[in-house]
């Protein structure tokens, strides 16, 4: 679980990146942050992998307390939270199967473990025969895959995915959305930010809009026709749906 109580991130003269968010994700939920640039989603990402610190309130992740994790803790919780970027971050001059097997090999697993698992994720994320293509063999789709793939070779219980669809075109982003959904079935907690609000549409599931730091709206489902957007232009909480979720503090 996830669990943010109160949580705020202030950055000193730029000003206050979040403001006292609160928010509980169960277990294999899978959730979608939406917001304007600048609305603080990327903050949340970087507090939950500990590239950032809160300024105050409390972060649990799977009962881990961040008040008490230690810098030398950081690495091993970060092995339990897979990230996927919007530019692929792949290493340009190994093959699909060196840059899945890279995320195994700096953590010093075996040989044998990583002949075992490398092959059976590539098939997960559909790229099966396509282990010694390079990267700039690949389609942007394709890409996106590869980039799942590194981030799910470790089993993660979690899997942030900032704007993985981003650019990609229609087709290719809701195979992505649609490869999220089936790692997420599988028991992963998915947290994915996006604008595409086609995709918000169909997938249905529950989207945190947050708007200046502060969570506005935390619902399931979205619809085209929905006065707000997912760019953040309503500065107005949803009164109907911010308080559908009720967050206890620890």
């Amino acid at each position: 679980m996830i669990l943010l109580d109160r949580v705020s991130k202030k950055y000193g003269k730029k000003g206050v990146a979040l403001d006292k968010v609160s928010f509980f994700i169960e277990p294999k939920e899978f959730v979608v942050l939406v917001g304007a640039s600048g609305a603080g989603k990327s903050t949340i990402l970087k507090l939950l992998t500990r590239e950032e610190k809160e300024t105050s309130g409390k972060i649990v992740v799977g009962g881990v307390d961040y008040a008490d994790l230690k810098e030398k803790d950081i690495a091993l919780l970060r092995r339990k939270v897979g990230t996927v970027f919007q530019d692929f971050k792949l290493l340009p001059k190994r093959t699909v199967f060196e840059n899945v097997a890279f995320a195994m090999e700096i953590v010093g697993m075996s040989n044998k473990e990583i002949k075992n698992t490398v092959p059976k994720v590539i098939e997960l994320v559909g790229l099966a025969g396509k282990e010694k293509n390079y990267p700039d063999q690949l389609s942007g789709g394709e890409k996106q895959r590869v980039a799942i793939a590194r981030a799910v070779v470790r089993q993660p219980k979690i899997l942030i995915a900032d704007e993985p669809t981003g650019n990609l075109d229609p087709k290719h982003s809701w195979d992505i959305v649609k490869l999220l959904e089936r790692i997420n079935k599988r028991g992963t907690t998915v947290i994915m930010t996006t604008h595409n609000q086609e995709i918000l549409a169909k997938l249905n599931r529950r989207v945190i809009k947050l708007d200046h730091g502060r969570v506005v709206s935390d619902r399931v489902g979205f619809r085209l026709e929905d006065d707000e957007s997912v760019d953040g232009s309503s500065d107005e909480p949803d009164a109907k749906s911010t308080g559908s979720r009720k967050v206890s503090s620890l």
